[in-house]
């Protein structure tokens, strides 16, 4: 069998807490991907693993509370989504811990929908963390572009972040979505991607960060931008 060019890569061999003491950093960080039963989550641990994560996936309280760092993942429709997360008693200790303890938090695909007010999927409010809308992709009649946007595509970095440091220029991404963020404030943008149009593809504000792409089905360059987020510094500590 040939080598995959997206897979064949040093990432394989990181380890974040060697990228931790290099900033300054001691200790080992630990993410939680939140567990709201929306989605298999086994590709996104086994990544994290892979670069030498300590990682759990949890809906508890107290491993919530106790993380370094938080996964919001996702798929399938906002409305289950929020409501799966208001029926295991998650919002309010999210926001605890992203809002009042300022921890870095990542949403992925459904997850990052989820952060923005609302959507056009459904009725139920989004969390609001970011000032934004989920909206359906709006393409001309007769477009020959099809929905869902699927497959590998690139983004356009719009700001500085730490996700994106020593990114690969030639950086590809798995996308699998019908829906996408409008966010109100340009500044929030981090990365945009063209598929018809321009759309956001990446949101951050503060210590909140989104991606509507897949790093766990991106290969070396989804294991890189999982790497440099959990290379960010935890709530409280110095850089």
């Amino acid at each position: 069998m040939g080598k995959n060019r997206y897979w064949d890569s040093p990432y394989r061999a990181l380890d974040i807490n060697a990228e931790l003491r290099r900033i300054g950093l001691s200790g080992h960080i630990v993410i939680v991907i939140i567990d709201y039963g929306m989605g298999n989550l086994g590709s996104l641990v086994n990544m994290l693993r892979m670069v030498k994560v300590d990682v759990t996936v949890s809906s508890e309280r107290k491993d919530i509370l106790s993380a370094d760092h938080l996964v919001l993942p996702g798929v399938g429709s906002f409305d289950r989504g929020m409501q799966s997360l208001k029926q295991r008693g998650l919002i309010e200790v999210l926001e605890e811990k992203v809002l009042d303890e300022k921890a870095p938090v990542l949403g992925i695909c459904l997850g990052m929908q989820l952060l923005t007010r609302s959507s056009e999927e459904g009725t139920e409010k989004g969390l609001s963390w970011i000032d934004a809308e989920t909206r359906r992709f709006r393409l001309p009649p007769g477009s020959p572009i099809k929905i869902p946007h699927m497959g590998w595509d690139a983004v356009t970095v719009k700001k500085s972040s730490p996700l994106f440091r020593d990114m690969d220029p030639e950086a590809m991404y798995y996308f699998v979505h019908s829906f996408h963020v409008v966010s109100k404030s340009p500044d929030d943008i981090l990365c945009t991607t063209r598929y018809g149009y321009e759309f956001p593809s990446g949101i951050s504000h503060a210590n909140i960060l989104g991606v509507q792409f897949h790093p766990e089905k991106s290969h070396r360059f989804g294991m890189s931008l999982m790497k440099q987020f959990a290379a960010i510094p935890p709530s409280g500590a110095d850089a």
